[in-house]
């Protein structure tokens, strides 16, 4: 695995009834581009548990890379992420999640996690534009790293070295 690969799902009512702007999603895509992953696939669900899961589960199939979600992770009725990501997860990964949530103190209102999929990481974010950026950033430097141990990849355990 040479290439890091992502996709982005925008997970908005509002973006899919066309009330809202998709800052969150662009940005998203435009930062993991940046930060030089290849994103392959952006696409837009509507909240709530079923319709996230189902969007998971075709975005994971065959994907090796990082899967970004962004909304749906806070505390209104119809924010429903994390509970479609943790069906389809096999393995859940807690230090990415919280590492994420200590970005700033609004970070602690988001119920997002980040697990394991076949050969993909899923990653919840706020849908706020500037909060998907902080949390995603308080682990892209450890992505390609983790991918590497997903995909059993050689791998420097060089405490010094990422």
């Amino acid at each position: 695995m040479t290439d890091l690969a992502a996709k982005v799902l925008t997970v908005s009512d509002g973006v899919v009834h066309g009330t809202r702007d998709d800052t969150s999603g662009r940005g998203l895509v435009e930062h993991l581009t940046a930060a030089g992953y290849d994103v392959v696939e952006h696409r837009v669900t509507a909240d709530g548990a079923e319709l996230v899961a189902a969007a998971l589960r075709e975005m994971c199939e065959g994907f090796a890379g990082l899967v970004v979600t962004t909304g749906g992770t806070g505390f209104a009725p119809r924010d429903q992420t994390p509970e479609g990501t943790r069906t389809i997860v096999e393995r859940e990964a807690p230090g990415l999640a919280e590492a994420m949530r200590l970005v700033n103190p609004l970070g602690r209102l988001s119920r997002g996690i980040v697990g394991i999929r076949g050969s993909a990481i899923v990653c919840n974010t706020p849908g706020s534009p500037r909060g998907c950026i902080e949390q995603l950033d308080a682990i892209l430097d450890v992505v390609p790293h983790a991918l590497r141990l997903l995909h059993d990849e050689p791998t420097s355990h060089d405490p010094t070295s990422r």
